[in-house]
């Protein structure tokens, strides 16, 4: 890995290391006995114990690359700290919280960023009420969302520039939601056509996790995004191909212990993942592995063994060489878009922006 694309992780590192801090600071500005930020009645656990659980999981882990793309995208313009960039930063951890529960409650998912899910946590708690663990799981993810904005709206920022940031926010959530819709539809075609799989991507990730934080950095350092939107649009697009394909191939051919999940949630969900297409795709496929996959596709029981006999089909008819090469060009495309940026904008994040795809290419979680 070169310098330079050593350099643009070293500087998300360097944002994740100063923003875990105020994240957790936050939460407990919420619930601070001598006077929490966000009133509580006075009798009932359930409303504690779902910040407790958004909390935990909030702060156990992430790369938390919206918050880098966030500061690197204000660092664009000014060199000095923008007002507003820390609230920001936690409104966008709180969406993806918000998400984050919601997904697993849709794919089932026990694990999430190596220890219990939310619902899963919730359905430890209420073994006997599965509805009720199901509708305070909910519950919780709706309460991150509320609170993304909420942040926003209660900052201390000029109000128009308050209201401005969080209806980036807002669009960014209504379109996750969308793009979930996608998702799901995607799942009823046997191979769908790779179009859909990047209007998936493009809404139920790329807008809140790329485009949103651009924005919202430009924002926070008092530049109208509009005129760049264009290609802050395709810069997102192709990173958030990119990206999608990395994680599709982690989730099939990952370290476990590195990605701190459960692996082969696409194939035992039965999502057709951007791997799992390629799979269903691959023209050396034949009728024994094909049936193999296809019976082991949604089956929420899959051993590990027949997971295992699965990659293995996989990387006999090149699915890691594909989807890796795919996440490779995609990335390529984004990095080209930011390197136009150097006639206009500031040379250091200008470079970030430029290398972060390489990095996020090839990452191992």
């Amino acid at each position: 890995m070169n310098t330079t694309v050593t350099d643009a992780r070293q500087r998300a590192v360097e944002h994740q290391r100063r923003f875990e801090p105020h994240f957790a600071a936050y939460f407990d500005s919420l619930t601070s006995p001598t006077g929490g930020a966000l009133e509580l009645p006075p009798l009932g656990g359930f409303p504690a114990r779902a910040l407790d659980l958004l909390r935990d999981m909030s702060l156990r882990g992430g790369k938390r690359l919206r918050v880098a793309l966030l500061h690197e995208a204000a660092a664009l313009t000014t060199s000095r700290p923008a007002p507003g960039l820390d609230e920001a930063a936690i409104s966008i951890e709180l969406l993806q919280t918000h998400g984050l529960v919601h997904d697993d409650i849709i794919d089932g998912s026990p694990v999430r960023r190596g220890a219990p899910s939310v619902p899963h946590t919730y359905r430890d708690d209420f073994p006997d009420r599965p509805d009720t663990a199901l509708g305070l799981a909910v519950l919780a993810g709706d309460l991150a969302a509320f609170l993304s904005l909420r942040v926003l709206l209660t900052c201390d920022l000029p109000p128009e520039r308050a209201a401005a940031m969080a209806a980036v926010q807002a669009d960014a959530g209504a379109t996750t939601v969308i793009g979930q819709f996608l998702d799901l539809e995607r799942d009823f075609d046997p191979v769908p056509a790779l179009d859909l799989l990047h209007a998936v991507t493009e809404f139920k990730t790329t807008r809140y996790s790329l485009l949103a934080p651009l924005r919202l950095g430009l924002l926070a350092a008092g530049v109208d995004p509009a005129p760049y939107d264009d290609e802050l649009r395709r810069y997102s697009t192709a990173l958030g191909i990119a990206n999608t394909l990395r994680d599709d191939w982690l989730d099939l051919f990952g370290d476990p212990a590195r990605v701190g999940k459960s692996l082969g949630s696409d194939i035992r969900s039965g999502r057709r993942s951007y791997a799992v297409r390629a799979l269903l795709a691959a023209d050396t496929l034949d009728e024994r592995d094909r049936k193999t996959v296809e019976t082991a596709l949604g089956n929420p029981h899959l051993d590990d063994d027949t997971l295992d006999h699965v990659r293995a089909i996989a990387r006999r008819n090149g699915v890691d060489r594909t989807v890796q090469a795919d996440a490779d060009r995609y990335a390529r495309r984004a990095s080209v878009v930011a390197h136009s940026w150097h006639s206009r904008w500031r040379p250091e994040p200008v470079a970030f922006f430029e290398h972060l795809p390489t990095w996020t290419a090839l990452r191992d979680r």
